[in-house]
């Protein structure tokens, strides 16, 4: 299940709600008072791919003999 916060325009407040996201049209469809707040962009990217997260060091260390095996390389050893 997921957690979706929306918010009511009749009372002017904001609220969490968990709920199958095979329901949420359904619930948005009955109760058009309120409006889907979306805070954050959902995660679609793995953290150490994207360069916010290091790999661990033995990973570096196996990414340090790739990279000098293969002359040219553009590996990230970190």
């Amino acid at each position: 299940m997921a957690n979706y916060t929306f918010f009511d325009t009749k009372t002017n407040k904001e609220f969490d709600i968990d709920m199958p996201i095979s329901e949420l049209d359904f619930y948005k469809k009955n109760n058009l008072h309120l409006e889907q707040i979306i805070k954050t962009a959902p995660a679609i990217a793995d953290p150490t791919r994207l360069g916010i997260k290091k790999p661990d060091s033995g990973f570096r260390d196996v990414l340090k003999k790739a990279k000098s095996a293969y002359r040219g390389s553009t590996i990230n050893t970190w």
